[in-house]
């Protein structure tokens, strides 16, 4: 039998690589690496961009800021010798501290503080029979000269200055004035004088406790001014003797230090001067020095053991004026001999007996400053016009100019963030204001009410929006139906484009009356709608399926808005019904008179609508986000175990989207804490510290816009502002860290689920 043939196995096939088609791969291949490192690096310096910018904003605030605790220098520009000296003697500089004058027992000096060269002299009228024996400082530019015989010989200096050819020529002018008659014959130990609405004022003390007040007043008549002078004599009990006067420049209290510590006060508010009270103001050690702050508000007390005090004359709970401490600054160890107060802010100098000079600032209570010259033996020192320097002289006539740095005094960080006891206050408050109608004006830049405004603003309008976004985006994405969702979700996000401006001008003109006009009917909302609500669930419940099944499931919704409208309905007349029946009619009086509460039409109610319409959108898309994409078979499974669509919704979904319903309450709050326009124009703006929500406040944000027209660049309230925005910064860096840090740790939670 022959062998079958075997079958030819078919011939191997062998693959010829194709040059081409491998060159299109490789191309391919390299242009998608490219692609992908080109993508890495973009998204990569992006990330690095966003990190630089920020890195940057918060280096441009710091660079603002820090200038703002920088603390006071001296320099010494220069020092002349100006001789003879007659001694006592005070000295006086012009605005700038180019001349200056010595005022001694033979007349004024005016001289170069360059080169100490004298280019006016002029000598004190001669008087018959008498002579000076003693020169006082009265303010700046402003001295009394005593004579044997107890007269007041008033001086003035003045610098003119005017311009020609681009250069500036100071032209010094010395006048006197006629002579009072104080002392009545008798030597007059010390003086001061104002010049009062009323006319001046001069006051010397004679003897231990005696007092000369003397009032020249001006009446007008058809032919002409006449002048009348009016003089009394007071006497100060006690035991000590009167070392120091000072008279305020309103011309109504007249204050008397004494050798015991007590300064006494003489009332000059009715017209013939009075004894009022005396106030121990040392430990019992003698009162050496009187000066009033710029404005004359605060009187400032030294004593023969080198302590300094500030203090005002305030109401007491008896409707009485006394005298209170305010502040008590860097004790030294001499006795102050000079006060002398700046003419720009409330800073003051003091000088004691061996020539140390303290600089302080009244409304902070705070020494800035302390220098210990090489002269030892100080006899006078002058304040700069310009608070830019100062000048001393000493006994041997020797002048010392210094020209002084001291920016921002008003700043400190206890001023910024804690009770400051302001001129006219009753007690230590937390206050802003930045600007003033009068050059006195103390600049008031307490944060806190700015920062309460801030929280005090998000808080009530979280409360509104939070429960609306997130129940309303609950039910979005679990219960709408599908296509009612497209096209609800989208029209809800475009209320998040709408412009914060817009918000604020309806907010303002328009909701804001009306809200005033029905507020008790908006204050029973609360109360009508759910319970109506609620009562209409139980009623659906109740009713039987054939009546249920014609509103189909998704559907409810539209069902409760003719509800909706009528409770809105019955509760402006439920409102108007309490107004009438149980308050009066008058519902502002009875918040004012039952509650103790005020109302202001644009209050925290109308923000927390107009910025609860621009947070709504934004808490609803977050959360509905989170709510969707909960895992399916989460849900299923709740389904397929017998849980409700509302047990599986309260009891799976909301657990499980925790971390992103945290996270757009968190966005909904940066936003809160950042708005601009809608705090601006929906609120009186008032900077006070109290959560009634019927009154308004001020928010960071807003008071940025509403100060920055008015902060000169590189002055304290530019800087100031440059630090609420710092804080700004920081709130936000810490609401988005912490909301961070939750996030992650909610996840974390639930993400085994």
């Amino acid at each position: 039998m022959a062998k079958p043939t075997p079958a030819t196995a078919p011939a191997a096939t062998v693959a010829v690589a194709d040059p081409s088609a491998e060159l299109a791969v490789d191309k391919s291949q390299r242009k998608r690496l490219f692609l992908d490192r080109a993508a890495r690096l973009i998204v990569t310096l992006g990330g690095i961009a966003v990190v630089a910018v920020i890195v940057a904003i918060l280096a441009v605030l710091l660079v603002e800021v820090v200038p703002l605790f920088e603390s006071s220098t001296a320099r010494r520009v220069g020092s002349v010798t100006v001789a003879p000296v007659t001694l006592p003697a005070r000295i006086g500089v012009d605005e700038y501290r180019e001349l200056g004058y010595i005022a001694d027992l033979s007349g004024v000096k005016v001289f170069s503080l360059r080169d100490g060269s004298e280019s006016v002299r002029t000598p004190v009228p001669a008087l018959a029979d008498d002579n000076a024996i003693a020169v006082s400082d009265l303010s700046q530019g402003k001295l009394a000269y005593v004579t044997s015989k107890g007269k007041l010989l008033f001086c003035e200096v003045k610098f003119e200055s005017s311009f020609a050819s681009g250069s500036r020529t100071t032209e010094p002018q010395v006048s006197f004035a006629d002579p009072i008659d104080a002392g009545v014959g008798q030597p007059v130990h010390s003086i001061a004088y104002c010049e009062s609405k009323d006319g001046p004022i001069a006051v010397a003390s004679m003897g231990q406790q005696e007092l000369v007040i003397a009032r020249v007043t001006e009446q007008k008549t058809p032919e002409g001014s006449t002048f009348s002078q009016q003089r009394w004599q007071v006497s100060v009990p006690g035991n000590g003797e009167i070392t120091a006067l000072a008279v305020d420049n309103r011309g109504e209290d007249v204050f008397a230090g004494t050798s015991t510590g007590e300064v006494a006060r003489i009332d000059l508010r009715t017209g013939a001067p009075a004894y009022a009270e005396a106030t121990l103001a040392t430990d019992g050690s003698a009162v050496t020095a009187l000066g009033f702050l710029l404005g004359h508000r605060t009187l400032i007390v030294g004593d023969q053991r080198g302590r300094v005090s500030s203090w005002q004359l305030l109401s007491n709970d008896s409707g009485a004026l006394e005298l209170r401490r305010i502040h008590d600054f860097a004790p030294r160890s001499q006795a102050v001999r000079s006060i002398t107060a700046s003419n720009r802010d409330k800073g003051f100098l003091t000088a004691d007996e061996q020539g140390g000079i303290k600089l302080h600032y009244g409304t902070t209570g705070r020494t800035r400053l302390s220098i210990q010259p090489a002269t030892l033996d100080l006899s006078s020192i002058t304040y700069a016009p310009r608070a830019d320097g100062f000048a001393f002289l000493g006994s041997d006539g020797s002048v010392q100019h210094y020209a002084l740095e001291n920016r921002h005094p008003e700043i400190t960080l206890s001023s910024l963030f804690n009770k400051v006891w302001y001129e006219g206050d009753s007690h230590p408050e937390h206050t802003w204001q930045s600007t003033g109608g009068a050059d006195d004006f103390e600049a008031k830049f307490g944060l806190m009410p700015l920062i309460y405004g801030t929280l005090k603003g998000s808080f009530y309008t979280l409360i509104l929006s939070v429960p609306i976004a997130v129940l309303a985006a609950l039910y979005a994405s679990q219960f709408m139906r599908p296509n009612w969702k497209g096209l609800i979700k989208p029209a809800v996000e475009i209320m998040a484009g709408l412009p914060s401006v817009v918000l604020g001008f309806i907010a303002a003109l328009w909701l804001a009356p009306n809200v005033e006009t029905v507020l008790p009917g908006v204050l029973m909302m609360p109360i009508v709608l759910p319970v109506l609500v609620l009562g209409a669930v139980f009623v659906w419940r109740a009713l039987p399926m054939k009546l249920r099944s014609l509103i189909k499931p998704g559907r409810e919704l539209f069902a409760l808005v003719p509800l909706i409208a009528l409770g809105v309905w019955a509760s402006l007349q439920a409102g108007d019904v309490v107004t009438a029946r149980l308050i009066g009619g008058d519902y502002h009086s009875w918040l004012a008179n039952r509650l103790g509460l005020s109302f202001d039409q644009r209050n925290s109610l109308v923000v927390s609508f107009a910025m609860g319409f621009a947070v709504i959108p934004i808490i609803f898309t977050i959360a509905e986000d989170a709510f969707t994409n909960v895992p399916r078979h989460l849900t299923l499974a709740a389904r397929a175990l017998g849980a409700t669509k509302w047990q599986t919704a309260l009891r799976v979904v909301v657990p499980t989207a925790s971390p992103g319903i945290f996270s757009a309450i968190m966005v909904g709050l940066g936003r809160a804490v950042g708005e601009t326009m809608i705090v601006l124009m929906a609120t009186g703006n008032t900077p006070i510290m109290s959560w009634n929500i019927f009154n308004g406040f001020r928010a960071l944000s807003a008071n940025i816009a509403v100060e920055l027209p008015e902060a000169p660049v590189g002055g304290t309230l530019y800087r100031v502002l440059f630090l609420t925005a710092l804080l700004l910064f920081g709130l936000t860096f810490i609401v988005n860290t912490a909301a961070e840090v939750v996030r992650l740790r909610l996840r974390k939670r639930y993400s085994a689920l």
